[in-house]
């Protein structure tokens, strides 16, 4: 992780700034590989151009900060004492002055930042979201080693749901059936809540699962996913429970087909916006683009939906080591809904697709 510092420190230095205050938890992990939840306490990681790192957490933290393996200054405080003077002494003593700090303004909470105001009055804050974005945009060997055992166990999930999958059935009972076998295995933390809709749920690409029984001649969608090692797989299956009707199988085939375009779009050099587009148009020309209501994917890593968003808008140029998902959809309301989806990493050569669960229609 000291290469990650590094990189952080260099901006800084190149950009005249005195500080880099992060606070949220993802790009904490990020810097340090310690992860987080500290609720309404402060948690930061503090980055000099000329000096070495501060970790801010709760005193409860430092123990799972020195097992992360950070190997600079703590400051751990208990909720009777004032992080933020903690934050000001341990400066003074290094004899750092702030004029310009950089934060994450999108994730900065008002009154933090009226305390940091109290702390440095007249500093000029810039925001640091730029450059953690391009920081983490490309994957090393060691995160897409992670991402590859997160998509493993989201393979092993689906394969749990279809052979659970029975007439009668609820859409929370197979989430619950999964998730359990899923613990047994070790592997608990989702990487947001999982989605298994059918039927009709199935045309509202963010549904509420329920007590909705499994009827013959439903859809049955499923998106789901596991953080390993502080890194998330996202992975969505639709197959059908019971003989398909011609229109349910011409939905599933575009899409599909639309998904597959779509990866073999995904190589360096390429415009990002061409994924999208190179899916929404196979869509749009068999009769769905109405029902195809959102982009084509997003960033994965650390975050579920990290940078970039991989839009039809987007002009961005891919690059060897980016990740993202690509997930084409049809919604039919009344009808049902299919959405086929894969993590992939950009390689020299193309796509590389970490989640490897079957894509042909499965009729069970």
């Amino acid at each position: 992780m000291e290469h990650r510092i590094q990189n952080l420190s260099t901006w800084l230095k190149e950009q005249d700034i005195q500080l880099g205050f992060i606070t949220s938890t993802e790009n904490v992990f990020y810097l340090t590989n310690f992860h987080c939840n500290p609720h309404e306490r402060l948690l930061a990681c503090l980055v000099f151009p000329n000096d070495e790192p501060i970790l801010v957490c709760p005193q409860m933290e430092v123990g799972h900060v020195q097992n992360a393996g950070w190997k600079y200054d703590v400051i751990g405080f208990n909720d009777s004492q004032d992080p933020w003077a903690m934050i000001q002494e341990s400066l003074a003593k290094r004899n750092i002055t702030v004029n310009r700090m950089a934060i994450e303004k999108e994730h900065l909470l008002v009154g933090r930042y009226e305390r940091l105001v109290q702390l440095f009055p007249g500093v000029q804050f810039l925001a640091a979201e730029e450059k953690l974005h391009d920081l983490r945009l490309i994957k090393d060997s060691e995160e897409i080693r992670r991402m590859q055992v997160a998509a493993e166990a989201a393979d092993m999930a689906c394969q749990i749901i279809v052979d659970r999958i029975a007439e009668g059935k609820t859409e929370m009972d197979l989430i619950a059936e999964m998730e359990y076998e899923m613990k047994k295995k070790g592997i608990s933390k989702t990487s947001f809540s999982t989605l298994i809709l059918t039927g009709a749920n199935s045309a509202l690409p963010h549904g509420n699962p329920g007590t909705n029984p499994i009827k013959k001649g439903d859809f049955v969608l499923m998106d789901l996913g596991f953080i390993v090692d502080g890194y998330c797989s996202d992975i969505t299956r639709t197959v059908m429970f019971g003989q398909p009707n011609e229109q349910q199988r011409e939905i599933y085939e575009t899409v599909l087909k639309g998904q597959l375009a779509a990866i073999e779009v995904s190589k360096p050099g390429e415009v990002l916006g061409n994924v999208d587009r190179a899916a929404r148009q196979i869509i749009t020309d068999a009769g769905y683009g109405e029902f195809f209501v959102h982009r084509i994917g997003h960033g994965l890593g650390i975050g579920i939906h990290d940078y970039p968003s991989v839009n039809d808008s987007n002009t961005d140029i891919i690059k060897t080591g980016m990740s993202y998902t690509i997930e084409p959809g049809i919604y039919v309301p009344n009808v049902g809904g299919v959405r086929i989806e894969d993590d992939i990493v950009i390689t020299e050569t193309g796509a590389m697709t970490l989640t490897k669960f079957p894509k042909e229609l499965i009729i069970l």
